[in-house]
């Protein structure tokens, strides 16, 4: 992308703000790839949706089954193994009956969603695809909803999402808590790796592997084109025996999955593909994913943060959702900083969002109808962020973005651009407002003075952009 010629104009800012390669990213080599996610940078909006039958409670997704004493991993009885059993029970009770894909993708699309994120199988195992490997599935025998038209949910997701002209991705667990060949009920549980010695037994942790593959395969084979894995669960990772030896209390094993040789695999059904190994060191992680929050700093990597909408990553039971200015700020904030915003949604044990969530993604497009054009196909530029305004550039266009406060429900009289040392023959003007705005130089930088009818009627809520050009 060409830089904005307006940068020349920048005074290099006091602080550094940018980081310019973080010291976790292993850039891609393919060609493919390195265009796919050139692309990807451009979309700069998913959304990410964690669903499967712990839906049914209202409760974390599969963390209530794993024996870890940390606050998610919390049961509502003391007998783990009675509560294990009426967990993978759900199974038994799960009929989302109102499953309506394609409102999904239709509300997405309009709300200016480019790229969806489906939790194709989660930590414990149940697979909402039609996986020839296990019947813990949604399809799978004496689960209600295996008997009706729309039961391979992951397809019927990939394709009605598809069908509104968005990129498909599928997170999909490297562990499996269900598998006996990662948990095997031979052992206890402690923890959430595996549960036995892949040193004394590496016939059954092949297994594993050949499992793990061949479930990853399945989804690159038959379910049309997809552009994203998204792999979860870190801890699976390979490990040399000096990082195991060095830390003796951390129950560190070479939970290596053959993942170099899987990427390889998978690349030959779906080129290009962008895969995502979260939160481990190395190649195969072609963009980070910081989790449910927003970096202070810039990142020049590729980078992703998910990011809830209301209550937590899986359905919540009357969840509070995120006001719309909150979500606009999160999107913009994000992209200034070089990054893509994953938003979820966690859908219900009906099959139906939450009429707020609806709303929400109402809010963020309409906001986008106005602001998009500062949004989509950008890149970072410096002063990055200063106060509450936020920048992006795109071609020869540079663009601020004014953050209203919470009190702001229209732009103020004046908004003074820092950092410009000569603006000579710029022409400023607010999107979705069709006049050129005025301007001065000050000791601060560009003072551009905002029209009272522009005041008074502000093209969108939330944030205004400013757009300098020439």
């Amino acid at each position: 992308m060409k830089t904005n010629i307006l940068v020349l104009y920048l005074l290099i800012s006091s602080i550094a703000l940018a980081q310019p390669h973080s010291k976790r990213y292993v850039p891609e080599t393919d060609p493919l790839v390195l265009q796919k996610l050139e692309q990807w940078q451009d979309l700069k909006f998913g959304l990410l949706m964690h669903w499967g039958p712990y839906s049914q409670w209202g409760v974390v997704e599969s963390w209530s089954i794993c024996s870890e004493d940390v606050p998610w991993c919390r049961r509502s009885m003391d007998d783990y193994c009675e509560y294990k059993r009426q967990y993978e029970n759900l199974k038994t009770t799960f009929n989302p009956t109102n499953f309506d894909p394609d409102r999904w993708a239709r509300a997405a699309k309009a709300a200016g969603v480019k790229y969806v994120v489906f939790t194709t199988k989660h930590h414990d195992g149940f697979c909402m695809f039609d996986t020839k490997t296990t019947d813990y599935k949604i399809t799978g025998p004496g689960c209600p909803f295996s008997s009706g038209p729309r039961a391979n949910v992951t397809k019927e997701i990939f394709d009605a999402f598809r069908k509104q002209g968005l990129w498909t991705g599928a997170y999909f667990s490297k562990p499996d808590w269900h598998s006996e060949y990662y948990w095997w009920p031979y052992f206890a549980t402690p923890d959430r790796n595996v549960n036995y010695s892949i040193e004394k037994h590496p016939d059954r942790w092949q297994k594993f592997v050949e499992f793990t593959h061949e479930q990853v395969l399945e989804l690159m084979s038959d379910y049309g084109p997809v552009d994203i894995l998204w792999l979860d669960g870190g801890w699976v990772q390979k490990r040399s025996k000096e990082e195991i030896l060095k830390n003796p209390g951390a129950r560190l094993q070479n939970q290596d999955i053959m993942l170099d040789e899987l990427v390889q695999k998978a690349r030959a059904k779906q080129p290009g593909l962008i895969v995502v190994d979260r939160a481990v060191h190395g190649k195969n992680q072609n963009y980070l994913t910081p989790e449910n929050r927003i970096p202070d700093q810039v990142i020049l990597d590729p980078w992703e943060s998910c990011i809830v909408s209301g209550g937590g990553w899986s359905y919540t039971p009357n969840a509070v959702y995120k006001l719309g200015r909150e979500l606009v700020h999160t999107l913009v904030d994000i992209v200034a900083k070089g990054g893509n915003l994953l938003l979820n949604i966690g859908p219900g044990p009906d099959g139906t969002w939450a009429d707020d969530a609806y709303d929400r993604l109402q809010k963020i497009g309409d906001w986008l109808a106005v602001n998009g054009e500062a949004i989509y196909g950008t890149r970072p530029v410096e002063p990055y962020l200063a106060g509450r305004l936020r920048f992006t550039q795109k071609s020869e266009a540079l663009y601020a973005v004014y953050l209203a406060a919470e009190s702001e429900e229209q732009p103020p009289a004046t908004i003074t651009l820092p950092n410009l040392n000569s603006a000579d023959g710029a022409r400023i003007r607010m999107l979705g407002v069709d006049a050129d705005l005025s301007y001065k130089k000050s000791d601060n930088g560009l003072v551009v003075a905002i029209p009272q009818n522009v005041q008074n009627q502000p093209p969108c809520h939330y944030a205004w952009t400013l757009k300098i050009s020439r």
